[in-house]
């Protein structure tokens, strides 16, 4: 077997690992990049990217009931061309994964296509080579699971990876597992025309744990489709269909969409061969700040280490553990604020601290319904619920959940704020303009500001500075 040496080898050309390389290109040339494909990341390929565009597809078929609503006829007898509709997202999805593809064989022979295995902590076999890195960086991704009780019935499941790879769905779905991904899907099939039922095992939906907040989600969610939440499902074939037992109900759809979630792609590796120490799910323990295994020269990085499975998190880790990979010291990064974002309607979001990390006690929290905002009336998106939580002691915003129109943007000003530490005080203090949404954020920094003893009858200008000597 033929052996090749290199500075660092990046295993997996996905988010993560393409961040790493980029990183590491800033300081040598000296690197492998070794993949087995399918080439791409799971988020060109196969989730965000992908999944975005079939929502706006449906959203936009959707506008047709508020067009009616206005007076705007004609709309009514609309009908969506599921084949069409997926079409159109793969030809989308396959123009942003290409650009990612096209990087990845410009390395030429510093690209190794093929499966890699560690032999030891710092020499892997892949592609029929030996390869001696100084320096492992692990970006081999993730991928979905479900119960194995399930398999019987796998010719009727599609899993999230599967999804736009079909030229048409049944009229019936279920989809079980209303996780962010599960519940975008869920409601964008709704809205295409499928007669969609969404099912959860647990109460929480699209990641919130602020039990107001999702309250206000599920309410708006279920106007378009029902939901059933705190179940355990059992599948059967049921001839043409699959049969979902409820417990207090059965179902019969045309095929299931299992959301269930992913595993790290870390079975196969060899791992056992480098000398980490491995929790319970086989995931080597690492440094989430360094992201060095151990005290190996091995960092793990983006969905193969099971934290932040999320795409701004997946380049930033690349960043990091590709700048360590190449420096003589290791260093700790500080991490950005937590941000999560659902692209349903109402957007569910979670920033900062979630509600669930929260001390209650030293916590005040402000609050603010969208059923009555005057902008989302105008659009008839007037539905769902903000939380902002500040911090008693000190006036800091230290994190929110929201269920609300333009979500996606309120939770970006709110990451913006939580990771600047500004106060309520200083928030208040900003522009807000008429009629926008953000307006609900600054009812709900009030209400936080009035149960901290704020006194600002005189209007939040006057929040940040005391009013000022008019000269001349």
């Amino acid at each position: 077997m033929r052996t090749r040496k290199c500075e660092v080898a990046i295993v997996g050309a996905g988010s993560a690992g393409l961040s790493a390389l980029d990183e590491v290109r800033k300081r040598t040339e000296d690197y492998l990049l070794i993949d087995g494909g399918p080439l791409g990341s799971s988020c060109a390929r196969v989730a965000c990217m992908p999944t975005k565009t079939l929502i706006e597809a449906a959203n936009g078929f959707h506008r047709r009931l508020f067009a009616a609503r206005v007076g705007v006829r004609g709309g009514e007898a609309a009908v969506a061309d599921i084949p069409a509709v997926l079409s159109y997202v793969r030809e989308k999805r396959d123009y942003f994964v290409a650009g990612m593809v096209d990087y990845t064989r410009e390395q030429g022979e510093r690209f190794i296509e093929g499966r890699a295995r560690f032999v030891a902590a710092n020499v892997l076999e892949a592609g029929g080579l030996r390869i001696e890195a100084d320096k492992v960086v692990i970006a081999t991704g993730s991928r979905p699971v479900y119960p194995a009780a399930w398999e019987p019935c796998r010719s009727w499941l599609l899993t999230t990876d599967e999804l736009f790879e079909q030229e048409d769905l049944p009229p019936t779905m279920a989809v079980i597992g209303l996780g962010p991904a599960g519940l975008e899907l869920a409601q964008a099939l709704g809205r295409l025309g499928l007669a969609v039922t969404g099912i959860d095992a647990a109460a929480m939906v699209g990641g919130i744990s602020d039990p107001r907040v999702n309250a206000a989600a599920v309410a708006a969610l279920g106007r378009e489709l029902p939901l059933f939440l705190e179940r355990r499902v059992a599948l059967s074939p049921a001839g043409d269909l699959v049969r979902i037992d409820l417990g207090d109900r059965v179902l019969e759809v045309g095929r299931i969409l299992v959301a269930t979630g992913r595993r790290p792609n870390l079975d196969g590796l060899g791992l056992e061969e480098t000398g980490a120490q491995l929790d319970g799910r086989g995931i080597p323990l690492y440094n989430p700040r360094t992201l060095q295994v151990g005290n190996l020269p091995i960092f793990l990085t983006g969905d193969a280490n099971g934290d932040r499975a999320i795409l701004h998190e997946a380049i930033d880790e690349g960043l990091i553990a590709g700048f360590n990979a190449v420096s003589p010291e290791i260093h700790c990064f500080q991490r950005r604020t937590p941000l999560a974002i659902a692209f349903t309607e109402p957007n569910l979001a979670t920033v900062g601290s979630r509600f669930s990390d929260l001390a209650p006690a030293g916590v005040a929290i402000g609050e603010y319904d969208f059923g009555k905002q005057s902008r989302a009336l105008m659009s008839g998106d007037n539905a769902g619920l903000l939380r902002v939580y500040i911090d008693r002691g000190r006036g800091v915003l230290t994190g929110a959940e929201l269920a609300a129109p333009a979500g996606e943007h309120l939770a970006q000003m709110l990451a913006w704020a939580v990771q600047a530490e500004m106060t309520v005080d200083q928030l208040l203090a900003m522009p807000w303009y008429h009629p926008v949404v953000a307006e609900g954020l600054r009812s709900a920094l009030g209400g936080a500001a009035r149960e901290l003893g704020r006194d600002f009858a005189v209007g939040d200008l006057l929040c940040a500075a005391a009013p000022q000597k008019c000269l001349g």
